[in-house]
């Protein structure tokens, strides 16, 4: 974290569009790996796979270490603050302050990305005082895509990000939404 970096509070709880957006505890360890072992987060994310209870414990301690360096906030995706539906995440990056987001598969189909990326833009642009947030998704994720139009993000004009993560290459295109 930069010294012009401010760190993020301790404990974060972000509620609207029907969601509560709170911190992972341990006792959604046993819940993870429902969420996020399936063939589409796999493919889609960096997660790892199997996303088992080591991958779980691995996740929250990362959550927390990188909340404290002040880079990332990863909250759980939830209706009413208990059980954990998927993931929300908020990184300040050079490129930008990038979202990004997994739902469990059985919680697919409700909205539940696209109220998450709502009531996360709004914390970034209200507390954190950003300009622009960004989503870095590849073209062919057509469920990610259609969170970006739902969003109001639109597609920027800045060069591709090509990689290659769990041995398959992937080019990202950036999707930005500005403050209102």
């Amino acid at each position: 974290m930069s010294s012009t970096t401010s760190p993020f509070p301790e404990r974060i709880e972000l509620t609207g569009e029907g969601l509560v957006l709170r911190d992972w505890t341990e006792a959604d360890l046993a819940a993870m790996p429902d969420l996020f072992d399936h063939p589409d987060t796999a493919y889609w994310t960096p997660l790892v796979s199997p996303f088992d209870e080591a991958a779980a414990r691995a996740r929250l301690d990362k959550a927390r270490r990188l909340r404290a360096e002040g880079t990332s906030i990863l909250l759980a995706i939830t209706t009413d603050g208990g059980a954990a539906l998927g993931e929300v995440m908020l990184r300040r990056a050079p490129e930008g302050t990038e979202l990004g987001y997994a739902v469990g598969p059985a919680n697919r189909g409700q909205g539940l990305a696209a109220r998450a990326v709502r009531v996360m833009a709004a914390y970034a642009f209200e507390e954190l005082g950003v300009e622009q947030v960004i989503l870095e998704l590849e073209a062919e994720n057509a469920s990610s895509v259609a969170v970006a139009k739902k969003t109001g993000f639109s597609l920027l004009d800045v060069p591709l990000i090509e990689g290659e993560e769990k041995g398959r290459p992937y080019v990202l295109q950036t999707w930005g939404l500005n403050r209102a």
